[in-house]
């Protein structure tokens, strides 16, 4: 059944003709039946039967909207599209369906929608319509965390899953790097001073790794004490690609501080190949030997064989002029401080020249330029004068902007060019490690203590970065951010209608930008959900803690 509406023209005049007709075939003809002339009907009454026809299949939706009263709902539309990504890469597959591993997808969410800890996710909760989606019922911050501790235990079969389920499986080149995150308090099971990449002194922090292919798709997350060095993270990770994965002829990229003498041997050993950096050190050392000549370093590749390994050297311009400018205005920065020291002594007699010279010598320390600025003490004159080796000024302006790439990867198998481009992949987990820090997720601060909740939290991290990326991709036409986009989905809420003591959530049209967004992601929003009285409570009563003025 269904209204024919059709406009015609007699004369100068145009008429509307509406009429409820009936399909039917007969003899393998279709015929139409009218069962009533609409034409004199008014606009919204032909509408309203439009309407009711069209909606035939969710008339209790419509007696709804007729006889009930309305109130705003929870937000629907970020959920949706988060939980499309989670579906689309398979995360919802891997994790499984128990009631853990939805809260473990809420956890993935939570780090998209708006952050910060387990007590923060639960009252995150209250404004989107997770419960109703995902068919939770009611969970606290403690039930979260019991979640963050099944994640961990269950965190080696999630990745492989996820692992032999994807193109993933099929790689043969990964990339490998480390980084630290600071932590909130000093009882982190991880929780150690070390080399601080956050600039965050006085934080004790936790070193995690991240393993990806050569686009930066994540694979695998390890966790730290914050005090391990870079190589010595480099073993699990050789352990995960050959055990876990059972991958073979592999290729792992990553720097000079992780792919080191011991580490190489390790990898020999298990039969992998590797693509990493040598230090300036080591390229002067080369040097040396003759081996190589600095001299002819310039924009093209130059290599270099040397029994089983092969080294790619290059001098980038761009980036030698960078620093060369940079060395020059530290050096005229010391001679400014020195004037201004001088100018000081001079005017305050009983100022000591010793302390002028500890503050120079200092700031030359923390400038690195102590090989070439040497500072000598006028003790008549009360003054100090600065002296520049040119022989080591010459010597390290010799290796400005070069760089070596170190492999053991037979000429047959990979060229020096294509070697030195998965070499500049490792870019994509500086990016990964960006995003990870950034407004986007924030893996930092950490506000777990124990190690297993620490682990599920940094995996929580990688899997919501796999979302991102995702989000990334599908939005890539766009001139907006993935959390740009995922805020004004946000703007796409629910409707709860109440007839009696019944009651429906319903989800209206979303707006153009926001059905544009959806699309792209093939997210849908389903427009009618049913209600669950799942308020979600913490667990500490915030507001009987709280002072009153």
């Amino acid at each position: 059944m269904f209204v024919d509406d059709q406009r015609y023209k007699r004369g100068n005049k145009i008429y509307r003709r509406v009429l409820l007709r009936h399909g039917y075939r007969e003899n393998g003809k279709v015929k139409l039946k009218t069962i009533a002339n609409l034409s004199h009907c008014s606009d919204l009454e032909i509408e309203a039967i439009k309407l009711a026809l069209k909606e035939k299949e969710n008339i209790q939706v419509l007696k709804n909207l007729a006889n009930g009263n309305y109130e705003t709902g929870k937000a629907v539309g970020g959920v949706a599209v988060l939980l499309a990504a989670i579906k689309a890469l398979g995360i919802d597959k891997a994790l499984g369906s128990t009631r853990e591993a939805l809260l473990v997808i809420w956890l993935i969410m939570s780090r998209l929608l708006g952050q910060g800890s387990r007590l923060s996710a639960v009252r995150l909760a209250n404004d989107h319509a997770v419960c109703e989606i995902l068919g939770l019922e009611p969970f606290n911050e403690d039930d979260l965390y019991k979640a963050m501790d099944w994640l961990c235990m269950n965190k080696d079969r999630v990745e492989k899953n996820l692992f032999q389920d994807s193109e993933l499986s099929k790689e043969h080149l990964f990339l490998y790097d480390i980084t630290s995150s600071y932590l909130e308090g000093e009882k982190n099971e991880y929780a150690q001073y070390g080399y601080n990449r956050d600039g965050k002194k006085g934080k004790k922090q936790i070193v995690y790794g991240l393993l990806t292919n050569k686009d930066g798709e994540p694979v695998c997350i390890e966790v730290f004490p914050g005090n391990t060095s870079d190589c010595k993270t480099f073993e699990a990770q050789i352990h995960a690609l050959k055990d876990r994965f059972k991958c073979k002829d592999i290729t792992i990229v990553g720097d000079k501080g992780i792919i080191k003498r011991v580490g190489i041997e390790y990898l020999e050993k298990v039969g992998f190949s590797y693509i990493t950096s040598i230090t300036k050190e080591q390229i002067r050392s080369m040097s040396r030997k003759e081996r190589v000549q600095l001299g002819l370093f310039d924009d093209s590749l130059m290599e270099v064989v040397d029994g089983s390994e092969r080294f790619i050297m290059r001098r980038n311009p761009v980036v030698a002029s960078s620093q060369s400018r940079k060395r020059e205005a530290k050096i005229n920065a010391i001679r400014e401080m020195l004037e201004r020291s001088n100018q000081y002594l001079s005017e305050h007699k009983r100022a000591l020249v010793e302390v002028q010279l500890r503050k120079i010598t200092d700031k030359i320390g923390h400038y690195g330029l102590e090989k070439i600025i040497k500072i000598e003490v006028d003790e008549e004159c009360r003054s100090l004068s600065m002296v520049v080796d040119g022989e080591m000024l010459m010597r390290a302006q010799e290796l400005d902007g070069v760089y070596a790439i170190k492999t053991n990867i037979k000429k047959s198998d990979m060229s020096a060019e294509e070697i030195h481009v998965r070499y500049k992949d490792l870019q994509n987990i500086e990016r990964a490690f960006r995003i990870q820090k950034s407004k986007t997720i924030e893996v930092r601060p950490i506000y777990v203590r124990k190690a297993e909740r620490t682990i599920g939290h940094l995996e929580i991290v990688m899997l919501a970065y796999k979302v991102e990326r995702y989000l990334s991709r599908c939005w890539r036409e766009l001139n907006i951010t993935v959390r740009e986009g995922i805020h004004r989905l946000c703007r796409l809420v629910s409707n709860i209608i109440t007839i009696g003591e019944e009651k429906l959530i319903t989800v209206g049209d979303p707006d153009s930008e926001c059905a544009h967004l959806l699309n792209l992601a093939d997210a849908i929003v389903p427009k009618v959900l049913p209600y669950r009285a799942c308020d979600v409570n913490t667990k500490k009563k915030l507001n009987l803690n709280r002072k009153i003025d």
